[in-house]
């Protein structure tokens, strides 16, 4: 059979997608992660500090790896160098305002930074990016969003409140129905059962007063002709 031939096609055709699927499931099983989060939303009060989280996972480890903080895409506020994992970041260049806070000597790979003394102009799109050589220069990014805000506003929970005090108060209710009612049909078959009771010992004291009575009359002599 030609190598060229359909038929050897048709049979190469499984063999090369097995392997384009192995090489697809190696690559997702090494890829680098970076993360900030569970929510991508911060609110910070004017003038105040503002922890920016962030970190990366990787299967293989790192080395010589750099990550660095954009703010709206264009302008570098933090730009740092982890040799490897048994040393902390280096920082090649940074805002004065920024401040490193993680550490990737421990369990997490943790590159987070805190912005100082946050005014309004701050709001905006912050992103850490990340770079590791070890995986051919593989590359990840995340985004976290800040909102600038002149004071905190606090949340109206009367009707939070007003709701769980009416279930609560209905659960309440529902719990003493039930239990009045098992008192009620525990008091209802006592009373049966007293009634059922006094219904026996009424028949039996009948059936032998009956009894009796008919002892009295068999044992009488018939009169004499």
């Amino acid at each position: 059979m030609a190598p060229g031939s359909p038929a050897a096609r048709r049979r190469a055709a499984p063999r090369l997608l097995a392997a384009l699927l192995g090489l697809h499931v190696f690559a997702i099983a090494f890829a680098l992660e970076v993360s900030v989060g569970k929510t991508n939303t911060v609110m910070a009060l004017n003038n105040s500090n503002v922890l920016l989280p962030c970190t990366f996972t990787t299967c293989i480890g790192f080395q010589d790896l750099v990550f660095t903080w954009y703010f709206n895409s264009t302008e570098l506020i933090y730009h740092g160098k982890i040799k490897n994992k048994a040393s902390e970041p280096t920082v090649i260049q940074h805002n004065p305002r920024v401040e490193f806070v993680g550490s990737t000597t421990k369990k997490d790979n943790n590159i987070s930074i805190v912005l100082n003394n946050v005014e309004f102009s701050d709001a905006g799109k912050y992103t850490c990016h990340v770079k590791n050589p070890k995986e051919k220069n593989a590359q990840h990014n995340a985004t976290i969003f800040l909102t600038v805000v002149h004071k905190m506003v606090e949340t109206d929970n009367t009707v939070t409140l007003i709701i769980v005090g009416v279930v609560g108060g209905l659960i309440g209710l529902l719990i003493l129905f039930m239990l009045i009612k098992r008192v009620v049909l525990f008091i209802i078959k006592k009373m049966q059962d007293r009634k059922k009771e006094c219904l026996v010992s009424s028949s039996g004291n009948d059936n032998t007063e009956n009894g009796l009575a008919g002892s009295k009359a068999e044992q009488k002599a018939p009169p004499k002709a």
